[in-house]
């Protein structure tokens, strides 16, 4: 069992979308092991998107990402980073294939919806920069196993 983290950007909150993203995790048997909507502050965006700071672009990021409040989400399942990676679909909404959530809802991509951890290492890093480590619940649903 896997557990990944999932940001829902700022494009979907305010294009209203986080039910049918939650909805499209859920469907795929993904478990929602945490959840909240957060206003990210300067240093947090700067340490998540740290990769990034000397791009000529990243100041750009910053203000789209502080834009709104985002939805934080810990996600777990059975190969969960991988199974959310494929859902996401590619970086640019472009060339995202129909049928992802980038696909079907992103449309540019420097508004592309939603950003998934893209390794165990960098879930498990991002996981305690966004829920700090709790926040994350452990729990058994009527059908977990019988799928």
């Amino acid at each position: 069992m896997e557990t990944t983290l999932i940001l829902l950007k700022p494009d979907t909150v305010e294009r209203g979308f986080i039910g049918q993203v939650i909805t499209r995790l859920e469907q795929k048997g993904l478990k929602i092991s945490g959840l909240k909507m957060m206003q990210l502050s300067d240093e947090l965006v700067t340490e998540h998107y740290d990769f990034l700071a000397d791009k000529p672009f990243f100041p750009n990021i910053k203000a789209y990402m502080m834009r709104t409040p985002v939805v934080a989400i810990a996600a777990s399942g059975a190969n969960a980073i991988a199974t959310v990676r494929m859902l996401t679909g590619a970086t640019n909404p472009q060339e995202a294939l129909p049928g992802s959530i980038r696909g079907d809802f992103g449309l540019t991509i420097d508004g592309n919806i939603i950003h998934a951890s893209d390794s165990a290492e960098t879930a498990e890093i991002e996981l305690k920069r966004f829920f700090g480590g709790s926040d994350v619940f452990e729990y058994s649903r009527g059908f977990d196993g019988v799928l």
